[in-house]
């Protein structure tokens, strides 16, 4: 049942119908156990804490509540724990992994950095056991000011709650770059229209007003609510209302403020300033620090009674606008006294805060304050926080006294801050560092990281040029961060492909072996950098021996110890290049399991991204498309870009011809946009697929022919095979016969059962009479031999092709029948209708298969069902899929009813392989 009905409105919520029932919706949602998010987005005082205030008056909900904070936004977690501390006590019901993340990121042991997905995994059932009591409402004020790693869980938990009776609210300023939160159901407030406003003004003005000048206070509020009700109390109302129409509301709203903190007692102000400075809101803390500072008690009251302060079982200001006005109408020297006061009043358990506070009290550089940061860092970057880690180096470096060591640290603090993506931040500190007389090493470093950033800005040769530089400049000074940034300048040149120089890759790979010989105990990354620059100089089959050194190497690794879990993505990539895809299959899998077990966020999407890939070699697509979905939402959560070369690949295979050419649309323009030229690359191979499949090969030829030409590292297994095959139906071999000189010298070296099955397919397309059956049969049993069950149905569709043209219909009735069944199985439907057409032409009638049932389920579904056939229980799946139990049985439950079954047992008995 509605609280209200559609249309009313409570006191204070003047000109807010429309907003006020969207609140209204959501909370009728968890009384109905329906889950969900709201983001409310406006300008400082456009109304958002009134709204708030709306929800937090609905009956019948337990309400848990955080606020961002300014000076709390670079500790990690400092939010989540205010939002989770009445709930902890249900944390012993928790799994221990989830336990242990818990107490990590809220400092409660020092067990290294917290699992992500496990401290956002343990926040989802902290809020579904405490809603199991009753509806539970969560309210974010202020979400522009979350720390990071906060806003990082609070997204994840907001992304599954479908089937949770809790609802998480954020409010937070329009112009906030939380991009964490994108993506959420969000509620834009905008001014109130002129009626409104006129009503609002009347409410607070009781006396007779010159109709002009009431009409430029509505024309320079612009429908702010907030503004409209404080901007009165300053106004001259006979003379007029003079501010600059251009002027942002909270500018005046403070200027408001302000004008009123003036006429307060000075001991009164100072409470009020100390109460600005100290963002926890803990009245002993406010009280201890005022009575060092000898502020009388009566201030406390004199406070409450300015109507800008109210003191309770927490410190609150009456808007947040009155905490920004009250501190940034102190005289330095007053924030500086209040914030030493504030530090000697935190206790030593507290010993982050503490040096913060010391550092915004110390007025010229102190190393005691500035060490005490730079092991405040040390504990924040051990919680996962890079971004407070990042935070306290900055302010480090500022207050170190000896130039030398404050380019030391200004150097660690740029790292940090770029790696937090606060690249002006770096860039400044860097600038620091550089005003300062460096040693070489310290050059180089400064300069690796400027290459670094130039490539995260721009994707384009330019970069590369830059990072090749700063590996040169680093070689001989160390040869083992040398060949590190090598690696990465070659990574970066394969990255960024068409759109560099034609002899870029040939150059750093000359200049890394010229200037950074392999040391005597090779590091794997030392392996990798060796191969990878052998193919580059000398060609593909001089480097197979060194590539597969590499890729075996990785192979053995045991552990997180034995190499950088980044690396293993380039370790992938010569992995398919030798055709080898058990140790592809292997190397995606140990990256993908040690990037969620470390909860390695941002290796995760790229992770996901090549197991979805060995998902499609063997035809496993259900299983890629659960894959890249989990990619997107967590690429959407980080803010990065989507996996688009994974699911345009996918979405070839599968013959889905609108959604391929949607999102290799998309896909090209944003490939263009960012320099990104493998990302060009795959888009059309995927387009190839497709229309080989369709039949169309003379527009599958023109498609990949720059692909084809470009030659590129990692797509030595792709791009020829659809290349040769579009070439010989489309009537040109002559184009073919030097792509199949080529793919045969580097199959023949590889010697895997996929390679020397796709080149004798390969060759049998430009062959003709016995030959040609030989080639096609011995490929079949080869590629059978391998995890390529797509491209075992393939040969055999090609292999029916030629008997039908041979005129033996019988024959190629029984190859195309099997491939016709093979890849309808798999879902490849493109290829499939091309085989059904094919036996029509033979004049056979094709027996059409009726899908499975389990196609009719959802990618997340197919995933479920996969996981509990094998006996998982609700809460061991739902920790893999980072879901609570709760959703995981609503799931079920459309499982159940789609799939006509009633119980798990019989999900064991269903085809769910596909």
């Amino acid at each position: 049942m509605r609280r209200s009905r559609p249309g009313t409105e409570r006191p204070g919520l003047l000109g807010r119908r429309s907003e006020s029932d969207v609140l209204d919706q959501l909370l009728d949602g968890i009384r109905s156990r329906r889950g969900g998010a709201l983001v409310v987005r406006g300008e400082p005082g456009i109304g958002k804490t009134a709204l708030i205030d709306h929800a937090l008056a609905a009956p019948g909900l337990k309400v848990l509540r955080a606020d961002g904070a300014e000076f709390e936004s670079e500790l990690a977690f400092a939010a989540l724990h205010q939002l989770c501390k009445s709930t902890l006590r249900w944390q012993e019901r928790l799994p221990a992994p989830q336990r242990r993340a818990l107490d990590s990121a809220f400092g409660q042991t020092g067990d290294g950095a917290p699992n992500r997905f496990h401290v956002g995994l343990a926040v989802l059932n902290l809020l579904s056991e405490a809603a199991a009591e009753q509806p539970v409402l969560c309210v974010i004020d202020d979400a522009h000011w979350l720390d990071q790693a906060s806003a990082q869980a609070l997204a994840f938990v907001a992304r599954r709650l479908q089937d949770e009776p809790v609802a998480l609210l954020f409010a937070e300023r329009d112009a906030s770059d939380r991009h964490e939160l994108a993506g959420l159901p969000e509620l834009m407030l905008r001014g109130l229209a002129d009626d409104d406003a006129h009503r609002l003004l009347a409410s607070r003005i009781h006396v007779p007003v010159d109709s002009a000048v009431r009409d430029r206070i509505i024309a320079e509020a612009r429908g702010n609510p907030l503004a409209l009700l404080e901007l009165p109390h300053t106004a001259d109302l006979a003379g007029g209302f003079v501010l600059p129409a251009a002027s942002p509301t909270s500018g005046k709203v403070e200027a408001s403020y302000q004008a009123r903190l003036a006429e307060l007692p000075i001991e009164t102000r100072t409470l009020l300033l100390i109460a600005a400075a100290e963002p926890t809101g803990c009245p002993m803390l406010l009280g201890e620090a005022a009575e060092q500072l000898g502020v009388p008690d009566d201030a406390v009251t004199h406070a409450q009674d300015s109507d800008l302060l109210a003191i309770g079982d927490r410190v609150r200001f009456r808007h947040p606008l009155v905490r920004s006005a009250v501190y940034q109408s102190a005289a330095l020297d007053e924030r500086r006294a209040v914030h030493r006061a504030l530090a000697e009043a935190t206790a030593d358990t507290d010993p982050d805060r503490k040096a913060w506070h010391y550092a915004q009290a110390a007025r010229k550089p102190d190393e005691d304050v500035a060490a005490a940061l730079e092991r405040s860092a040390d504990r924040a970057r051990t919680r996962g926080g890079i971004a407070a880690a990042a935070a306290f180096l900055e302010k480090a470096a500022n207050l170190t006294p000896d130039p030398t060591h404050r380019a030391v640290r200004a150097i660690v603090a740029a790292r940090a801050k770029r790696d937090s993506g606060a690249a002006d931040s770096a860039s400044s500190l860097l600038s620091m560092a550089e005003a300062t007389p460096l040693d070489n090493l310290q050059r180089a470093t400064v300069a690796t990281l400027r290459a670094r950033m130039a490539f995260d800005k721009n994707r384009d040769d330019a970069a590369v040029e830059k990072l090749l530089r700063a590996a040169r400049l680093m070689a001989p000074l160390d040869t083992f961060l040398a060949r590190e940034a090598f690696l990465e300048s070659l990574a970066a040149a394969v990255f960024v492909g068409r759109f560099t120089t034609a002899d870029r890759m040939l150059d750093i790979a000359e200049t890394a072996r010229a200037m950074s010989p392999t040391p005597p105990k090779p590091r794997p990354l030392d392996r990798l950098l060796d191969g990878l620059t052998t193919q580059v100089r000398d060609g593909y089959t001089e480097a197979v021996p060194e590539l597969r050194q590499a890729v075996d190497v990785y192979r053995r690794g045991a552990g997180r110890d034995a190499y950088d879990v980044g690396q293993l993505w380039v370790a992938c990539g010569p992995a398919m290049d030798l055709w080898d895809d058990a140790a592809w299959r292997e190397l995606a899998d140990r990256q993908l399991e040690l990037a969620r077990g470390a909860g390695m966020l941002a290796e995760l999407p790229v992770a996901l991204s090549y197991r979805a890939l060995a998902h499609v070699h063997a035809g496993e697509f259900a299983d890629a498309t659960a894959l890249v979905g989990e990619a997107h939402a967590i690429a959407a959560e980080l803010g990065t870009p989507a996996m688009l070369h994974v699911d345009v690949t996918v979405a070839a295979w599968r013959g889905d011809e609108e959604r391929t050419t949607r999102i290799a649309d998309i896909a090209t323009r944003d490939a263009d946009a960012r320099g990104e030229g493998r990302l060009l690359s795959a888009t059309e191979y995927a387009r190839t697929v497709l229309l080989n499949g369709l039949g169309r090969y003379d527009a599958a030829l023109a498609a990949c022919q720059v692909a084809g030409d470009l030659d590129e590292i990692s797509f030595h297994c792709w791009i020829p095979v659809e290349f040769i095959e579009a070439a010989t139906h489309a009537g040109r071999p002559d184009l073919a016969e030097p792509v199949m000189k080529l793919l045969s010298e580097r199959t023949a070296a590889s010697g895997s059962e996929w390679a020397l099955g796709t080149e004798l397919r390969s060759r049998a397309l430009l062959t003709q009479g016995p030959t040609a059956e030989k080639l096609y049969r011995e490929a079949i049993e080869r590629l059978a031999r391998s995890d390529g069950a797509p491209h075992v149905a393939r040969a055999r569709l090609v292999y029916g092709e030629w008997l039908r043209r041979e005129g033996r219909r019988s024959e190629a009735r029984v190859e195309l029948q099997a491939a016709y069944e093979q890849l309808s199985v798999l879902g490849a439907a493109a290829f499939a209708g091309r085989a059904a057409r094919e036996l029509a032409a033979t004049g056979a009638r094709v027996r059409r298969r009726v899908g499975d049932a389990p196609t009719r389920l959802t990618a997340q579904e197919f995933q479920i069902a996969r996981l509990v056939a094998t006996g998982a229980t609700s809460k061991e799946v739902g920790t893999q899929l980072f879901l609570s139990p709760r959703t995981i049985d609503a799931h079920l439950r459309n499982i159940f009813r789609k799939l006509g079954i009633t119980s798990r047992r019989q999900l064991r008995d269903l085809p769910l392989t596909t």
